[in-house]
């Protein structure tokens, strides 16, 4: 059996649009894909239908991947948020990237004092990623906010996955230690 080799793969693609290639490609990054955008809040059907239009692109600019710049993989799914956050703004949602870090609560117009609380929380929950320490920050932001798998994070990095891990869990922790400071 032969080890899948994205990189050889899109040159494949790039060089003679070699649909078996593509097809290998397809199968690898479709369900992957799919999840992310799941998890980014679009419905099922919705999430199918970004991973095809991501692979389209793919298939479209195979010859402009640059291995010199990111894996397969980092550029795949740069791809796939970059149609992700597209679709959001075709959509219109001002608000989509605050519902779906889960960060709004439902407001009612009826009550200023609970508009005002949820905006200062939302206000604190950002304030509180953003002081993150950079190599944490950008962890967190590819597994929560991008849907990467903490294996897919290592590889994108290029560090190991005991680090990736790591750095979510200190994360995580200095972030739970701000919250607690609320209370």
């Amino acid at each position: 059996m032969v080890e899948f080799d994205p990189a050889r793969l899109i040159s494949l693609v790039a060089a003679s649009q070699d649909r078996e290639a593509f097809a290998e490609l397809f199968d690898h990054y479709a369900p992957r894909i799919k999840t992310m955008m799941m998890r980014r809040g679009a419905t099922r059907d919705r999430a199918e239908d970004l991973a095809q239009e991501t692979l389209i692109r793919l298939w479209r600019k195979a010859a402009q991947y640059d291995p010199e710049r990111a894996t397969v993989s980092a550029w795949v799914y740069a791809i796939a948020r970059n149609i992700s956050v597209d679709e959001i703004r075709r959509e219109g949602r001002a608000t989509a990237w605050a519902e779906i870090d889960g960060m709004l609560d439902e407001q009612d117009d009826c009550e200023p004092e609970r508009q005002l609380l949820v905006a200062e929380r939302e206000a604190y929950a950002r304030s509180s990623i953003i002081a993150l320490p950079d190599e944490q920050l950008r962890v967190i932001r590819l597994s929560f906010f991008d849907g990467l798998a903490h294996a897919e994070i290592a590889n994108l990095l290029g560090i190991p996955l005991g680090t990736v891990k790591s750095r979510i869990r200190l994360a995580l922790q200095r972030l739970r230690d701000r919250v607690g400071e609320l209370k």
